[in-house]
């Protein structure tokens, strides 16, 4: 008795087929008695996987140039394309700081109204007042009594809250402008010194991302750069001579370098560098941070205040936000807490 086969050549639909082997994959294979095609039926195409990636220009294989701690150099198997590219490893995709912060993400169950919470936050983070001062303007003008201590946890523990508004309103911009500013500076945590890195659009003024950390090197660049890649494609990235940024730049986003030399540049870094002027100038009344936790939640929120509430003169008195597209009424500042 022959055993009936249920299925036809796929090339001319014929019946009656032979057994003729196996395939490389173990599958039964079989011959047309027409056409004499060769199929395996239950055989799964299964597409061969690169070892490396793809050439970002002709999109043939690559080859491993050279191997780094934290990212790996390809050359495409190309001859006459030759090119040369980067890409940065796993162990290097971290989150940034600006991602773990800690503390409430509502106003619920708090003695003092909202209004006057967002009051005492807009006179520390705009108005450069130190705890202390800012309860005593509130006890001098409003006659209300408020600790310097419950304004300190104020100023603290809402960085949650106002960072989900943030990611809230982000699809709301558009950031693909000529140029992505970035540099880093130095804080103290506790007596000990910490690197701070911002990254800044240029036509917009927005803070896109910031990385707090006690490393200088280019896994932090890499940190920070993996972070702000989605929220838009800049021309070129502006830094200063630093070469932690160079291999991050094109092996991320793969666009012009700018290296400023010197202010007499075409192109220069002043931007970030006033920045980091107003910074500073609010940095100095904490005479540095306790603890590397509420380091990152004040300075998260001096990024809020500084991108969606403070206005800028070189802006027409308009916010960063504002200028990158985020338009909502006067309403809508009231419920998203962006006035008093």
């Amino acid at each position: 008795m022959v055993k009936s086969i249920t299925f036809r050549c796929p090339k001319c639909n014929f019946h009656l087929l032979y057994k003729y082997g196996k395939d490389k994959y173990g599958n039964q294979k079989y011959q047309c008695r027409n056409c004499k095609h060769q199929f395996a039926p239950n055989h799964v195409s299964k597409s061969k996987v690169r070892k490396y990636p793809a050439c970002p220009k002709c999109g043939k294989g690559s080859f491993l140039h050279h191997d780094y701690d934290d990212y790996s150099n390809y050359r495409c198997n190309d001859k006459k394309c030759n090119h040369s590219f980067f890409a940065c490893k796993p162990t290097v995709k971290l989150p940034p700081s600006m991602s773990e912060l800690v503390g409430k993400t509502d106003f619920k169950r708090l003695r003092h109204p909202v209004q006057l919470i967002i009051s005492a936050l807009t006179m520390f983070y705009i108005g450069k007042s130190s705890f202390r001062n800012i309860a005593l303007m509130l006890n001098m003008l409003y006659n209300i009594q408020v600790s310097h201590t419950t304004i300190s946890d104020w100023c603290r523990k809402f960085a949650p809250l106002f960072s989900n508004i943030s990611l809230s309103l982000m699809p709301l911009m558009n950031f693909d402008s000529d140029e992505w500013h970035v540099d880093e500076t130095v804080v103290k945590i506790n007596g000990k010194k910490h690197y701070l890195w911002f990254i800044i659009d240029a036509e917009t003024r927005f803070v896109l991302g910031f990385h707090l950390t006690p490393h200088r090197n280019s896994k932090q660049a890499f940190t920070l750069f993996n972070a702000v890649k989605p929220l838009g494609s800049p021309m070129s990235i502006v830094s200063d001579r630093y070469a932690a940024y160079k291999v991050p730049t094109r092996s991320i986003f793969d666009v012009k370098h700018i290296r400023v030399e010197s202010f007499k540049d075409d192109v220069s870094n002043n931007l970030i560098e006033a920045f980091h002027k107003q910074f500073k100038a609010w940095y100095k009344t904490k005479q540095g941070f306790n603890s590397f936790e509420s380091a990152n939640n004040l300075i998260a929120m001096f990024v809020f205040f500084f991108s969606f509430i403070r206005p800028h003169s070189a802006l027409d008195g308009l916010t960063p936000a504002i200028v990158a597209g985020c338009e909502y009424s006067i309403k809508q500042q009231n419920t998203l807490l962006l006035i008093a």
